[in-house]
């Protein structure tokens, strides 16, 4: 089962790995506190985030996408997801049917899950329940900008 951690103790973790969503909403975070020291991302988040102007036929919406790539791109040197995430993630979809859950139907959050695991780094996201379920995981819940209380 995963560990979900209010109020992030980002002084006790150094380095931590943000989900795509807290990537998208980092310039409207308001406490720092909520996010690692030593934040990083992982090609996935690249992957997702490669594919938000590619669907909208906006043109705003198309270059609020692309900024959010390009900021990502300039800002992190992502993690691969490589041979021990790749191991990794048999777990997380094992986990993740055993719960119910069908791993296609989030299946960036499992990669980026198992990222995570291979690293052995707490997820950062305004979305834990998207990694619910997920055995040896840590969940940091970051403050969503716009939800109050």
């Amino acid at each position: 089962m995963s560990q979900e951690v209010d109020g992030p103790p980002a002084s006790s973790i150094r380095r931590g790995l943000l989900d795509t969503n807290t990537v998208i909403l980092l310039n409207r975070l308001t406490d720092p506190t909520a996010l690692p020291q030593r934040p990083v991302i992982s090609a996935i988040t690249l992957a997702e985030l490669s594919v938000g102007p590619l669907v909208t036929d906006d043109p705003r919406q198309r270059s609020v996408r692309q900024a959010h790539l390009q900021l990502a791109e300039s800002s992190f040197r992502p993690l691969p997801f490589d041979a021990a995430a790749a191991r990794c993630f048999g777990r997380v979809a094992a986990n993740l049917r055993t719960a119910g859950r069908k791993p296609a139907t989030r299946a960036y959050d499992a990669l980026i899950a198992a990222v995570a695991l291979a690293n052995d780094l707490p997820i950062y996201t305004v979305n834990p329940s998207d990694f619910q379920d997920i055995e040896g995981l840590t969940v940091c819940a970051v403050p969503h900008p716009d939800v109050t209380g």
